[in-house]
């Protein structure tokens, strides 16, 4: 070990806010009643920082530190143990600490438990425990309430190492730290503290491994130990059989056929080992040997006929057995118990496992274990050539598409191929191969390690512009685009010579890039007309990246054809674009690759094509899990659900944000989790949830503005003025969007603003600002005539018809419905329908107005447009003619309020002042205060005059409905009615 780094205690916690949360739940509670929380994790994932953030956080009382004698028993009765913590919360709540419980011997536990059972809420008396989850709660503590701690989130990861290295790190260095680490802070920690300061600046080479048997042992607090030798070798098994697994579950009858390779069966015998050979029945109920009974499953090799035999030993605490499947509670011992144990064993474990499977015909897994076996004394030279022969091997199965395989699988093999190759430009086309594969299998974070390990000088152009394409898409999906943008000009410069089929993708990949960037010119510029270039084969297995992939999985026309088509476009040369962009489409419905899928997508949606992009989007979305390309499953549901936008279907769209949301972030793609996001906050921007707009356009800025996506900050801020717009306040829409569609440098994204639009316009109008509405109609009429937009004619005609005088507004209001008609889509054509109403009803066409305003609020309750719905309400009882609606309006929002609330409401309605409202109701002005914040919050309100608004608007529907009682009582009285 070198650690000569002093690690710099960390002033804060780190990606620990939900369960903090419920930690101060806890805390907060305890004033008027006792509670208990159960904080679980694996080793290293922080539990006993937590207690000890909660013990320094809670401040109305003492804090006890409960814990078992020397010996880990109980040396208290659960009666002392009760008076004790009775006296002690008798003056003032208690809150009582119990670390690592879980090494509590079994008496200790149950007085434990006792204690808790028989303290009541009203002893106020807090028990917060920590367990590790490496092995199973013990049932002592099972039914306490559970805080899961979860590995660090890659930025939660990345924020810890900065802050206990005050940044320093080499970015190199810094991605291995982080993908060595697995998101565990203390091991996190431990691996910063191992390196010298030469080694963390990058100044001199990281040992390898990096995380080795003593950092994992010192965090995992040891290596777990069996209780017997065959308990140690199935562990061991285990572990080795998950590391082609990526310490994933493994094959049960696998890790049998492995050990019975290890340790051939005895003869039979008293002397027998318990549980080993082929005969051996399973033990009780869950915790029986795997594979060793009569109905266990079959695994990859050859299975002996079953029979009686001895009783099997248990499954170790560490291991789960589930159906057939094995895996370990906890990665972190996983590894440690891998990385601890004796190399001889080990290498003997791997062997058995490579003859098991290759038997059993897996020659990739197979040959993967007989790389790890490889050791020994061998005579220097022989070694040599042996490795060197197997990795070439390893590296042509990775590389044989014949092969079933996982790009997981895929990406290990071709790494272990790379650590046994000595010549330096091979090695690092095959550490480059491995990054390919991970990204394929959405591990980003595997792959920047491994184009890290790629770097030589010495490596030919064509490796070195592979490696550039394979930073590049990363970054593009999970990093600064700007820098995207850069790495894959240069791969396709580096690429150029040797690859142009290649080369050419990797430019339409930095358009993407550029475009989500929103820079027109670097977008122009990258795709300006590339020289003719020949067709080519790829060698077999080196496809290119996931979304990027060259000739393989983007054929030199598709991607000809896009790059002009998408250049057309942006040049306003609209009428080149249709032919190129439509031969991409054209391609897509006989493609059955994800990447030309998606492309076609892409093209389908510039072209305004929605059923195209709808059908190039799933058939991307069904292509890519079938081959197990994790990481385009989020692009292919970006695109599915900007399709069902275009198209007006926001409830679909939504659907597919919020699995490409779920997928993104697991996926560790966190661009395209903002653009997901963004999507969300537009979907959610005409239903009556401001709250979740808040949310996810908070969420996708955050992104978006520290990694320059422009793209996905003008959806999110159109959704945010879109959801203002329709809960009543446009001064705050028009303020918003005339910053995204009005010229300037502020301008919103060249592709994205001009969408925008018709929603400023409305806002603009209704805001007075009518010249501002003006100023963008020019473009927005050329965007329409296109044809990219269904909705853009209709939106069109409505524009002019908020801006025409009253002998002109009427014709072009019908017009925009007839447009709307020939479009489809429910939520744009109830907008028009709900303008042309209310502008009906000012001009006291009551009939109109009604049937107009009714198919207005019966379109936006079919797509779920409540914001919308209320509006179209509110016009209807102006009316005299309130449908039956949900409780929306005004006076069912204002009903929500407490007694107090709704004096200080009227009286503010009424334009007293704060402290006027204090003398008037014998308060004071804190008070006031406090409850017009929970005012402005519960109805949504921004302003006074909002709130002056809402209130008027319920007093006139109250007297609406008292006309209209009136009305029907004096009918009845008329008629005499009775029942």
């Amino acid at each position: 070990m070198t650690g000569e780094t002093t690690v710099r205690t960390a002033v804060r916690i780190h990606g620990r806010s939900t369960q903090r949360k419920a930690l101060r739940a806890l805390l907060d509670a305890l004033p008027h009643h006792g509670g208990h929380l159960l904080v679980a994790g694996e080793p290293g994932l922080g539990r006993t920082t937590l207690l000890r953030w909660a013990a320094r956080s809670f401040r109305a009382g003492p804090v006890l530190h409960l814990g078992p004698g020397p010996d880990g028993g109980a040396h208290v009765t659960v009666e002392q143990l009760l008076d004790a913590l009775r006296a002690a919360s008798a003056a003032a709540p208690v809150l009582v600490c119990a670390d690592d419980a879980h090494l509590w011997d079994a008496p200790a536990r149950t007085a434990l438990d006792r204690a808790v059972r028989r303290l009541s809420t009203a002893d106020r008396v807090g028990l917060l425990l920590s367990v590790a989850s490496d092995r199973a709660v013990a049932p002592e503590f099972a039914r306490l309430p559970v805080v899961h701690l979860d590995p660090l989130t890659p930025s939660g990861a990345a924020a810890l190492l900065d802050d206990a290295t005050d940044g320093v790190a080499a970015p190199a260095v810094r991605e291995q730290l982080l993908a060595e680490a697995e998101g565990n802070p203390a091991l996190l920690v431990a691996l910063v503290r191992r390196l010298s300061p030469a080694e963390l600046r990058g100044h001199r080479p990281l040992p390898r491994p990096l995380a080795d048997a003593v950092a994992l042992a010192e965090v995992a607090g040891g290596a777990p130990c069996g209780p017997s030798a065959h308990a140690r070798d199935l562990l061991l098994t285990v572990a080795a059989a998950g590391r082609a697994e990526d310490g994933t579950d493994v094959d049960a009858g696998l890790v049998h056929d492995a050990l019975r390779h290890l340790r051939p069966e005895p003869g039979p015998g008293p002397h027998a080992e318990p549980g080993l050979g082929p005969h051996a029945e399973p033990g009780l109920g869950p915790h029986a040997e795997p594979g060793l009974g009569p109905h266990a499953e079959p695994g990859p090799g050859p299975r002996a006929e079953p029979g009686p035999g001895p009783r099997a030993e248990p499954v170790p605490e560490h291991l789960v057995l589930a159906g057939d499947r094995l895996r370990f509670r906890s990665p972190l011992v996983r590894r440690t118990v891998h990385a601890t144990a004796a190399p001889e064993r080990r290498r003997a474990v791997h062997r058995a496992l490579a003859e098991v499977l290759e038997t059993g015909g897996h020659r990739l897994t197979g040959l993967l274990h007989r790389s790890w076996s490889l050791g020994g004394p061998e005579p220097a030279p022989a070694s040599a050539d042996r490795l060197a022969a197997v990795a070439d091997r390893l590296a042509a199965v990775a590389a044989d598409g014949a092969v079933p395989a996982s790009h997981r699988l895929r990406a290990t093999a071709y790494a272990r191929a790379a650590e046994l190759t000595a010549d330096g430009a091979r090695r690092a086309e095959r550490y480059t191969a491995a990054a390919e594969q991970a990204l394929l299998a959405g591990r980003p974070d595997r792959a920047r390690p491994l184009l890290a390990a790629a770097r030589d000088s010495a490596a030919p152009a064509a490796v070195r512009g592979r490696a550039e394409w394979v930073r590049g898409v990363t970054e593009l999906r999970d990093g600064p685009v700007g820098d995207a943008h850069q790495s894959l000009l240069l791969a396709a410069s580096l690429l150029a010579a040797d690859a142009p089929a290649d080369a050419a993708a990797a430019a339409l990949a930095a358009a993407d890039a550029a475009w989500a960037a929103g820079d027109l010119p670097a977008c122009l510029a990258t795709l300006a007309p590339e020289p003719p270039h020949r067709p080519e084969n790829p060698a077999p297995g080196s496809d290119g990246p996931a979304d990027a992939r060259g000739a393989a999985a983007h054929p030199a026309a598709v991607v000809h054809d896009h790059r002009v088509g998408m250049r057309a476009l942006l040049e306003g040369r609209l009428d080149r674009a249709g032919a190129p962009l439509g031969q991409v489409v054209e391609r897509g419905r006989t493609e059955d690759r994800p990447q030309t899928l998606l492309r076609s997508a892409a093209a389908a949606l510039l072209l305004g094509d929605v059923d195209a992009a709808r059908s190039g989007g799933a058939r991307a979305l069904a292509a890519a899990r079938q081959l197990g390309s994790d990481t385009l499953v989020p692009q292919a549901l970006e695109y599915l659900a900007y399709a069902e936008l275009r198209a007006g279907r926001h409830p679909q769209a939504r659907t597919h944000a919020e699995e490409g949301l779920r997928t993104a972030l697991r996926t560790g793609q966190r661009n395209t989790a903002a653009h997901h996001r963004a999507v969300l906050a537009l979907a959610a921007s005409i239903e009556e949830e401001p709250d979740v707009v808040a949310r996810h356009v908070t969420a996708a800025l955050d992104t978006a503005r520290r990694h320059g996506l422009v793209q996905a900050a003008t959806l999110a801020q159109w959704a945010a003025a879109r959801a203002d717009l329709g809960r009543g306040r446009p001064y705050d829409a028009a303020d918003r969007l005339g910053l995204l569609v009005l010229p300037g440098p502020a301008r919103g994204h060249f592709a994205v603003w001009r969408l925008a639009v018709p929603c400023f316009v409305e806002a603009a109008v209704l805001a007075g600002r009518q010249e501002d509405a003006r100023a963008v109609l020019t473009d927005f009429a050329d965007w329409a005539a296109f044809g990219a937009d269904p909705q853009a004619a209709a939106q069109l005609a409505r524009c002019h018809a908020l801006l025409a005088p009253g002998e002109h507004a009427d014709a072009l209001y019908r017009r925009a419905l007839d447009r709307h008609d020939e479009a489809g889509g429910d939520f744009e054509r109830a907008r028009t329908a709900l303008l042309y109403g209310k502008w009906l009803r000012r001009r006291r066409r009551p009939r109109e107005a009604r049937g107009r305003l009714g198919t207005a609020l019966a379109g936006f309750e079919r797509c779920g447009a409540g914001v919308w719905a209320a509006q179209a309400r509110d016009e209807l009882r102006a009316l005299g003619a309130a449908p039956q609606g949900t409780g929306t309006g005004a006076p069912a929002r204002l009903g929500l309020l407490t007694p107090q609330q709704l004096r200080i409401v009227r009286h503010v309605a009424e334009g007293a002042t704060n402290r006027e409202v204090a003398l008037a109701l014998g308060v004071s002005t804190r008070t006031v205060d406090y409850h017009l914040r929970k005012v402005f919050a519960a109805l949504g309100v921004r302003s006074r005059l909002e709130l002056a608004r809402m209130v008027g608007e319920a007093e006139q529907d109250h007297e609406v409905r008292g006309a209209r009682e009136t009305r029907r009582v004096g009918s009845y009285e008329k008629t005499g009615a009775e029942h």
